[in-house]
């Protein structure tokens, strides 16, 4: 096999701004493998999928094809071993790993099943992350301030997360995700550890700010209420979408 490595209550919603640049997303016959050499094995491969700035496209597909892995190659936390990745005028490519750390710093917000916050951290700490490693600490508090009042946790600023429900903890990441307002939104089974209620709550929250602030939204879920709602819904498997 001939590869090409490459470098390793209805939701309050922030206003316009006029500055956010939402990012295109294009991928051109992605490919990752496990194993070397004839052993290799495909995670996916032939993947190719154009994402229009301000556009949510929802990612579903069977446990284990690989999506999780696709939405990690979209932000360059995992490397890929056949095809491109685009994202906006840069190619993540060509970039060393410090470089696409910095550019993912400033550009990419996530959200991920399991929260990721810290717990020694109280709730505007864990939100105002993003904003003190970009060194954007003038705007910090009003910043956080907007995202708590937004996702409904005003006045719980100072809480600890273990104080929060599943609910509230998952509006937490959401706040953290948005606060540096990026042109790149990433999701990974957001709702996977909340119940029904709930999770259509936060599905509505996630997507009124992501609007909102006009970010690129890819969402990769195995709820069919979730992917219901995105502007185009892929199914993912080893040879494609389809």
């Amino acid at each position: 096999m001939n590869r090409t490595r490459h470098p390793p209550a209805p939701p309050q919603t922030s206003p316009p701004d006029p500055t956010q640049k939402p990012v295109s997303l294009r991928i051109e016959d992605l490919g990752k493998f496990y194993g070397q050499g004839a052993a290799a094995r495909p995670v996916f491969r032939h993947l190719n999928l154009t994402v229009a700035p301000g556009e949510f496209v929802a990612i579903v597909g069977e446990s284990g094809v690989g999506k999780s892995t696709l939405l990690n190659c979209m932000a360059g936390l995992d490397d890929w071993d056949e095809g491109r990745v685009l994202l906006g005028a840069h190619d993540l490519g060509t970039m060393d790993a410090e470089q696409r750390a910095l550019w993912r710093r400033a550009n990419v917000g996530f959200v991920f099943q399991a929260f990721h916050v810290l717990p020694h951290l109280d709730v505007a700490q864990n939100v105002g992350l993003p904003l003190m490693l970009l060194g954007q600490h003038a705007h910090m508090k009003a910043r956080v301030a907007h995202m708590l009042e937004a996702v409904g946790l005003e006045g719980l600023g100072q809480r600890l997360p273990q104080q929060l429900s599943g609910g509230q903890l998952q509006r937490v990441a959401i706040a953290r995700a948005l606060v540096h307002r990026p042109g790149l939104l990433l999701a990974d089974e957001p709702t996977g550890n909340l119940d029904p209620g709930t999770a259509a709550k936060v599905m509505e929250l996630l997507l009124a700010e992501s609007r909102a602030q006009g970010a690129t939204l890819v969402l990769v879920t195995h709820s069919e209420a979730a992917a219901g709602l995105a502007d185009r819904r892929l199914h993912l498997t080893q040879d494609g979408f389809r």
